[in-house]
C-alpha cells in the first residue's frame, strides 16, 4: 500500500465497488477481425472477487462502457450488481448502496481515471490502481502496487480478506 491503511478501516468495508476498464482490464481496446470488441480480464482478480463475495462483502461493477463482454464476465463471477453505460457513477453508487443499506464510509471504490473521481471522493476507502491518472492517484488513500488488469483488484481483495483473518 502506498499510503498506510489501518486494518480497522479494511475490516469495516462492507462493499467493494469497481470501475471496469483500466481496473479489471488493462484499459486496452482490442478488436477482432469482424470488428468485435474484446477485453482482457485477469483470472486472479476473478478469484479474489469470488472469495470476498463468499466472505460477505458486496461487490458492484460500474462502467461507462455498455459492454456485453462485461455482463458475461460478471455472470461467470456471479456478480449481480453490474451497471453499464453509466455517466454519473456517484449517483449509481449511491443507488446501489441505498438498496444494500450500506453507508458510503463502509465502501472501498477502485478507479483509474477522471470519471472515477466523484465516487472516490465520497467513499471511506478510495483506491487507485498503480497506473491511474495522477488526479486519481492523488485522491486515493491507497494506490495498489499492481496496474489495472494485472491483478490490482486481487491485491485489494487479499487485503480485505487478510484484515478479516481469512488467508486467501
Amino acid at each position: 500500500m502506498s499510503r498506510s491503511v489501518p486494518p480497522r478501516l479494511l475490516q469495516r468495508i462492507k462493499a467493494l465497488v469497481l470501475d471496469v476498464d483500466g481496473v479489471l482490464t488493462d484499459g486496452g481496446m482490442y478488436y477482432g477481425p469482424a470488428g468485435e470488441g474484446l477485453k482482457r480480464f485477469n483470472v486472479k482478480d476473478g478469484l479474489g472477487l469470488r472469495l470476498i463475495g463468499e466472505a460477505g462483502i458486496a461487490v458492484a461493477l460500474i462502467s461507462g462502457e455498455n459492454s456485453e463482454i462485461l455482463r458475461r464476465r460478471a455472470e461467470k463471477l456471479k456478480i449481480q450488481d453490474v451497471y453499464v453505460g453509466i455517466e454519473d457513477k456517484l449517483r449509481t453508487l449511491k443507488d446501489f448502496l441505498a438498496a444494500k443499506k450500506i453507508a458510503l464510509e463502509d465502501v472501498a471504490y477502485v478507479g483509474d481515471d477522471l470519471p472515477d473521481l466523484p465516487p472516490l471522493q465520497a467513499v471511506g476507502l478510495p483506491i487507485a490502481v498503480a497506473d491511474a491518472v495522477p488526479q486519481v492517484r492523488k485522491a486515493a488513500r491507497w494506490v495498489t502496487t499492481r496496474r489495472g488488469g494485472d491483478a490490482a483488484v486481487r491485491e485489494v481483495c487479499d487485503a480485505l480478506l487478510q484484515a478479516r483473518g481469512i488467508r486467501p
